[in-house]
């Protein structure tokens, strides 16, 4: 049976924040250039089933994918950097695990034996990984050839303890040519002396628990690369070549990692340990890797030649946790190297943009308004609860009054119709039922469908298509940017998280009064892209487009809006461009029917049940 080469890639002795994702995204997108087919899967050790109910603050961005799984945001990483498509099974976490050995507990299928975590737990594990590092991720359609497997957590910590010996099982499962292990640790930089202590402590650590690394992949949290010196004596402590040793210290831009890691021989070596020349590249193959070096390397290029700027203020409700917003900013970071621009973005906690502010803390006040009026655009993005909603319509209200260009995701866009039907239709106290169940002008709904009584898993989740009017259907009214930023095509894909929908009760008044809706649900029922025709830009999304954005191919409207920051013309070249060479990121399998996704997608355990009993 072939087995796809594993790297297995595991994080030092610090917390969240050392870049294991970033490391592991540039390893196999080194690997890709090659020719060779890459997924990727990321092991998270926490309890939780996924991180569908986690604080931003508390774990970064809620990720979502085509199949409505809510993952860990590296699982974005890997989609951006390797320009794959990958399932909720792509993310493992100790509650998926414990979860799959209790149902077969209660299936009796261990046969009436006492079940351990060695080997029952280790085993499912390793099952897991086997399964999934063979399904198809690519345009390709055909089985990978290696799978990057990143293990979080910490060496040493009780709650990755399974994982660490699943792995120690599965080198000799695989074989040696099938797994190689990349140790990914801190390089404390105390006044300009690299020390390696940490280093050698982990190291020591993990080979204590029987696993031995094959590079030690060095983060140096400063600009100073690795010293000759320091990798020498790492070398000599952890037992390992000098040439398995890699650095990889700050750089200007995340994109620039490949080229540090490939500059250092990380491609040869792995082709050399894992016997990677072995494998048949097609031409076609080696045409894709060699393309998509080439691309790679005119971005990094093109990005370092940037001179002008574009400023965003990022209205939002996480803005301590600036990984709540993981996608968001790597769509505008893409978007601004389509446009030529070096992004400069203002982050804006919402709440200081209100009244009580100015009372309680003017300065916070008086910066956070400065921020707003001196942004060429304003962005307010996802989010839930009533906690800073009047300082996002603020912002809104001042983008729709001043013509700055404006980008509402989910929440953002839910936001923008309320603003617009208080203050252009005159709807006073009109909200959202989430913030007032009792509102007189319940502009935003609970849709209809969705749980009440489960949080986990029952939100509209996943890949969903929205259907464009045709720019005829509204007499007088000029063509849609969106649509043209889509290549003027009638139907698109993007992916949704959201359990509250615009009520379609006023949709004809809002419509009256000029707000358009020019993309809706396929039933037509649903609000997905409204936009104002008599503004540069003004576009809200209910669904994410953030969680398709590529590096090389960026989100449509993430695109027009900093392109519109940029200045008309910047824009109209963008829509330019797009309708002559726009490509939806997703496998073509994945864009069908809203009726067919929702059959096909696989529900989170439980959610068949409570979807039953509330039709």
């Amino acid at each position: 049976m072939f087995v796809p080469r594993t790297t297995e890639k595991r994080k030092g002795n610090f917390e969240n924040g050392i870049g294991k994702g970033v490391i592991a995204s540039s390893t196999g997108l080194l690997l890709k250039t090659t020719g060779l087919k890459v997924t990727a899967i990321k092991i998270d050790p926490y309890m939780n089933i996924d991180a569908g109910t986690m604080r931003p603050q508390e774990h970064g961005e809620v990720y979502v994918l085509n199949d409505g799984g809510e993952v860990d945001l590296d699982l974005g990483n890997y989609e951006r950097y390797l320009n794959v498509t990958l399932s909720r099974d792509n993310n493992i976490t100790t509650g998926k695990i414990y979860r799959e050995v209790i149902e077969k507990e209660r299936r009796g299928d261990y046969l009436g034996k006492t079940v351990q975590i060695v080997p029952h737990v280790t085993n499912a594990i390793q099952d897991w990984i086997e399964r999934v590092s063979k399904i198809p991720v690519d345009e390709t359609g055909e089985e990978p050839d290696v799978c990057i497997v990143e293990l979080g957590g910490t060496v040493g910590d009780i709650e990755s303890a399974p994982f660490v010996e699943a792995m120690r099982q599965f080198q000799f499962r695989v074989g040696y040519e099938n797994f190689a292990l990349i140790h990914v640790s801190l390089v404390p930089d105390m006044h300009g002396e690299q020390k390696t202590k940490p280093t050698q402590t982990t190291v020591h650590a993990l080979r204590g628990l029987g696993l031995l690394p094959d590079l030690i992949a060095c983060r140096l949290i400063v600009q100073k690369p690795l010293e000759p010196a320091t990798k020498s004596k790492i070398s000599m402590f952890c037992h390992v070549a000098p040439e398995q040793v890699v650095g990889v210290h700050d750089v200007s831009s995340v994109y620039h990692v490949p080229l540090l890691l490939q500059s250092q021989g990380i491609v040869e070596y792995l082709q050399k340990r894992l016997n990677l020349v072995s494998i048949k590249i097609t031409p076609e193959m080696q045409e894709r890797g060699d393309s998509l070096a080439k691309r790679w390397r005119e971005l990094t290029t093109r990005q370092e030649r940037l001179y002008e700027s574009v400023t965003i203020a990022l209205v939002g409700k996480y803005t301590d946790m600036q990984d709540s917003y993981m996608s968001v900013i790597k769509s505008l970071e893409h978007s601004a190297f389509r446009c030529n621009r070096k992004l400069v973005l203002k982050w804006v906690d919402a709440s200081d943009l209100e009244p009580d502010t100015q009372v309680t803390s003017p300065a916070k006040y008086h910066d956070a308004w400065k921020a707003v009026v001196s942004a060429n655009g304003i962005l307010v993005p996802g989010g839930f609860g009533v906690r800073g909603s009047e300082g996002m319509m603020l912002a809104i209200r001042w983008a729709r009054e001043k013509k700055i260009p404006f980008l509402g995701i989910c929440f953002g866009f839910q936001l923008a119709v309320v603003e617009f039907a208080r203050n252009v239709c005159a709807l006073e106290g009109a909200t959202s039922t989430e913030f007032d169940e009792k509102t007189k002008h319940p502009i935003i709904i609970f849709m209809p469908e969705i749980s009440r009584t489960q949080m986990g898993g029952t939100m509209r989740l996943g890949l969903r298509p929205t259907v464009f009017e045709a720019d005829s259907d509204v007499a007088g009214a000029r063509p849609s940017a969106v649509r043209k930023l889509y290549g003027g095509a009638p139907k698109i894909w993007e992916r949704h998280r959201h359990r509250y929908e615009v009520n379609p009760e006023y949709i004809d008044r809002l419509v009256e009064k000029g707000l358009r809706f020019v993309g809706k649900s396929e039933s037509g029922e649903r609000m997905q892209v409204l936009e104002l025709p008599d503004h540069p830009y003004f576009v809200g999304f209910q669904a994410h487009p953030e969680f398709c954005t590529r590096p090389l191919n960026p989100s449509p409207p993430f695109l027009g809006f900093v392109a519109a920051a940029s200045g008309s013309h910047v824009l109209e070249e963008q829509l330019e461009v797009q309708s002559r060479s726009f490509k939806p990121p997703h496998p073509e399998g994945a864009m069908v029917a809203e009726e067919i996704l929702r059959h096909d997608s696989p529900r989170p355990a439980g959610e068949e049940a409570i979807l039953a009993s509330e039709q």
